[in-house]
């Protein structure tokens, strides 16, 4: 009964490894962080050995912080940021020292060049790949063969982030569903790559690994690995998955019709079904669920907890100063001041477009931008205005899901925005939902990745456990005395964006002549 397992986050910022037992119980986690390089505009990109070192770290500080009997770990999985291009050479080393991330968007040309081939629509309701194109692995590899030929050929490859981590435990070049379904090239209903796509991209079909299930068991520790992070050769390896499904199947996405927000740096709704949601307008992003035969259709907007950050940061640094002289967490501080401002924040607005628009948004030219400032408005006012803000633009997101199944009656959230209650009170008011918030917050990718551990070991018979494992902390009811205010302030900050889009599209213009 003393079985345990080791989970991995593979973030964009860092590793976080967290130690669970066989009933999913987290027992302890560290946070190891390593960076991101900006080379030239538009390109984000990271080196595949950091990841690596940063698990043998996590894993070595995991064992010394819990003094746990390693023979006991008999299992680990990773959740691994989405969207990653590793390539591997036919020799088995790797090609490059710094690779492209999710969010690096380079391939341009590459894109223009497949869809002058494949019909932009068509592509979008096969794959459910509703980022900017450009973000997607198939045209970071075209943009490989145009630039780096020799290594292009030299590649036996293209593996994710967490499929190269797994390869360093292993040996063996795969992936899951999930992560494939983010390739560019796969079919959200034959659940296989689509040879049609890859024809069109013209990049070799043996370059994409072979597709597991998420709890696939790929292999054990080899000795080189055991000897790097002080794991027992017995360790099992399974699959894992991609982030966002994981973090889905952490979020009690079990079943089907279930919904979630996850609210950290930046936000998203995302809905688990048994059909994709597809809505070519709108674009939500979808990837394969972790549990095979789902889905986990998504809207994000880019930049939420990162924009009560910037107000924090910009109008708060007083607040800040006293938080690093050991005082109130500026935080905190701030969320005192906002609940002393008024729904509606005595007339203010705020779209907080501050890094750009989302596929929801009007323009991804999208900036941010307060309106409606008097001589009146205080601090506390642009504060709460922020945080209003964030939560019109998710109620956008979620009237779109609301198009496409029934009402939903309550919300789930998950991550770092879920420690303000003063947040959550508001989001239930903005949503007009029953809000609820669990003791599992921030660790809902981790608790998705070790529920594949476990039950690829056989711990687990099915996925049930992870909603006992949930515990209500508190319920947020929507209070009816602000519903005629925000749905005001909905349609205002509607109006809002199309006038942001449309003042940045007149300047994008006048600075092109």
């Amino acid at each position: 009964m003393s079985e345990k397992v080791i989970a991995y986050d593979l973030g964009t910022g860092g590793i976080k490894a967290s130690l669970f037992n066989r009933d999913g119980e987290t027992l302890h986690s560290v946070f190891i962080p390593y960076p991101t390089a900006y080379p030239q505009p538009g390109r984000q990109e990271q080196a595949p050995d950091d990841w690596w070192q940063a698990i043998i770290h996590s894993t070595r500080l995991l064992s010394e912080k819990t003094k746990c009997d390693k023979n006991d770990i008999v299992a680990l999985a990773i959740s691994g940021h989405s969207l990653g291009v590793v390539p591997i050479g036919k020799d088995g080393n790797l090609l490059l020292t710094s690779t492209p991330i999710w969010s690096d968007r380079r391939a341009t040309e590459e894109t223009e060049i497949f869809f002058s081939r494949t019909d932009y629509k068509e592509w979008y309701e096969t794959t459910g790949n509703g980022f900017p194109p450009e973000c997607y692995s198939i045209f970071k590899i075209m943009w490989y063969k145009k630039h780096f030929p020799e290594r292009y050929a030299a590649t036996d490859k293209v593996i994710g982030t967490k499929d190269y981590c797994n390869y360093r435990f292993t040996g063996r070049l795969c992936t899951d569903y999930s992560y494939a379904s983010g390739s560019g090239v796969f079919d959200l209903e034959t659940w296989d790559y689509k040879q049609e796509y890859i024809q069109a991209s013209g990049i070799r079909p043996d370059l994409f690994p072979e597709i597991l299930d998420s709890d696939a068991v790929i292999g054990t520790i080899t000795p080189e690995a055991s000897l790097e992070t002080g794991l027992p050769t017995h360790v099992k390896v399974i699959c894992g998955g991609v982030d966002n499904s994981c973090m889905a199947l952490g979020s009690k996405g079990i079943k089907p019709s279930r919904i979630y927000t996850s609210l950290g740096s930046s936000a998203w709704i995302a809905l688990i079904s048994e059909k994709p949601v597809l809505d070519f307008d709108k674009k939500p992003y979808v990837f394969a669920h972790v549990i095979k035969g789902m889905y986990a259709s998504a809207t994000c907007i880019f930049s939420a907890g990162s924009s009560l950050q910037w107000v924090r940061n910009t109008l708060c640094p007083d607040l800040l100063s006293i938080e690093e002289q050991g005082g109130e967490n500026a935080y905190t501080a701030m969320n005192k001041l906002a609940e002393a401002s008024a729904p509606g924040s005595n007339g203010l607005l705020f779209n907080p477009s501050l890094a750009g628009g989302s596929s929801i948004e009007p323009s991804p030219d999208m900036t941010g931008a307060f309106t409606g400032l008097r001589l009146g408005n205080t601090r506390a006012d642009l504060i709460r205005a922020t945080m209003e803000g964030i939560a019109l633009n998710l109620r956008i997101a979620l009237d779109l899901f609301r198009k496409y199944h029934t009402e939903f009656t309550d919300m789930l959230f998950v991550g770092g925005g879920t420690k303000s209650n003063f947040w959550m009170q508001l989001f239930a008011d903005i949503y007009e939902l029953e809000i609820e918030k669990t003791n599992i917050g921030q660790e809902a990718a981790s608790l998705g990745a070790a529920a594949l551990a476990l039950k690829g070991t056989g711990l687990w018979n099915s996925y049930d456990r992870i909603d006992s494992l949930h515990q209500t902390q508190h319920r947020f009811l929507p209070d009816p005395r602000h519903q005629a205010i925000y749905r005001q302030a909905l349609s205002n900050f509607k109006a809002l964006a199309d006038h942001i889009a449309s003042l940045n599209s007149i300047n994008k213009q006048m600075n092109e002549q």
